[in-house]
């Protein structure tokens, strides 16, 4: 019997890429699944209800949360580097707005337990894979300003509802950069690993590279990310943030690699372009933490996870 079984579990955000994922484990696992979005399911499954909401709307939170005993907080507000990088200010206020609300909306209709899926943007400039005690408030990557002080915001947020007079439990992961299925391909709204799939799959020639390819990142597999985020929920019973990592450092290079492998392109001509915009060229994180506590253990290859997204994606193509 899993944990989630007949439990009455929320996903926010239910349309995107990490909550389609979560949606379809939750199910697995028997849970009775309510998927909320303003954007119609990228899959929809007969077992779980799917409204239509708009979580920046007081009373569509409230409609949302309305019965449920977990919230899964997976709506935000993103995009890609040039977004960011152009209008800084785009996702501060919207993200700001859907997290205070949903946040009283879960407690006023009595939910068990609240789960925020931060970021590892809240964490300073460092060498060394950042554990959970480094984020220092406002010590931020420059580029990161703007989202990271949105996530450390919404963070105290989460824990202030841990500490008033009848508390909400509140949990906190900061994911490492997430890649798999249903992830978003659009180009102005996607991350490099979707972007880079889309190009090898469509065989542009060359391939353009957005930096020098020599970025260092921690890229999980959304499966791994997902499994992660469920065992948060079941777990953690205090207000404890938890990086879900795999702890292996891979530069971007590496990813085109992989992408080209799977994709059969491994001819392809690459055009590195550093004129483009980038975030932290290198980005370390320590998973002990998520090992210690919830027993977590990201299992999912580069080359494998590469290869399950490439295979979607010219699946999902070609139909």
């Amino acid at each position: 019997m899993g944990y989630f079984e007949n439990k009455k579990v929320l996903v926010a955000g239910g349309s995107g890429f990490i909550g389609t994922n979560l949606a379809i484990k939750l199910l697995e696992d028997k849970a009775i699944v309510r998927s909320a979005d303003l954007q119609e399911p990228q899959l929809r499954n007969s077992k779980a209800e799917y409204v239509k909401r708009d979580f920046t709307k007081e009373e569509d939170c409230h409609k949302a949360v309305e019965g449920m005993d977990y919230v899964f907080m997976a709506a935000a507000n993103t995009s890609g580097a040039a977004v960011m990088e152009k209008t800084p200010l785009v996702h501060v206020t919207p993200n700001i707005m859907m997290n205070s609300l949903m946040l009283k909306a879960s407690y006023e209709a009595g939910v068990k337990k609240f789960l925020f899926i931060s970021s590892n943007t809240v964490y300073p400039n460092s060498e060394d894979p950042v554990k959970e005690e480094d984020m220092e408030y406002g010590n931020l990557y420059p580029k990161y300003y703007f989202v990271a002080w949105m996530k450390q915001f919404s963070e105290v947020l989460c824990e202030m509802y841990t500490k008033v007079k009848n508390p909400m439990k509140t949990v906190v992961v900061r994911p490492a950069n997430s890649y798999g299925p249903y992830a978003e391909f659009d180009w102005e709204r996607s991350h490099v690993i979707p972007a880079l799939v889309r190009k090898a799959v469509e065989r542009h020639d060359p391939i353009e590279v957005w930096g020098d390819g020599n970025d260092i990142k921690d890229f999980i597999y959304i499966e791994d990310l997902v499994e992660g985020m469920m065992l948060a929920m079941e777990k953690i019973e205090s207000f404890e943030p938890v990086n879900l990592a795999t702890g292996q450092p891979c530069t971007i290079k590496e990813i085109l690699n992989a992408i080209l492998k799977a994709a059969d392109y491994e001819d392809a001509k690459i055009a590195f372009d550093a004129s483009k915009p980038t975030m932290i060229p290198k980005r370390l994180i320590n998973p002990a933490k998520a090992k210690n506590l919830l027993g977590f253990e990201a299992r999912t290859s580069i080359e494998e996870g590469i290869k399950k997204m490439v295979d979607w994606y010219k699946n999902k193509t070609i139909k």
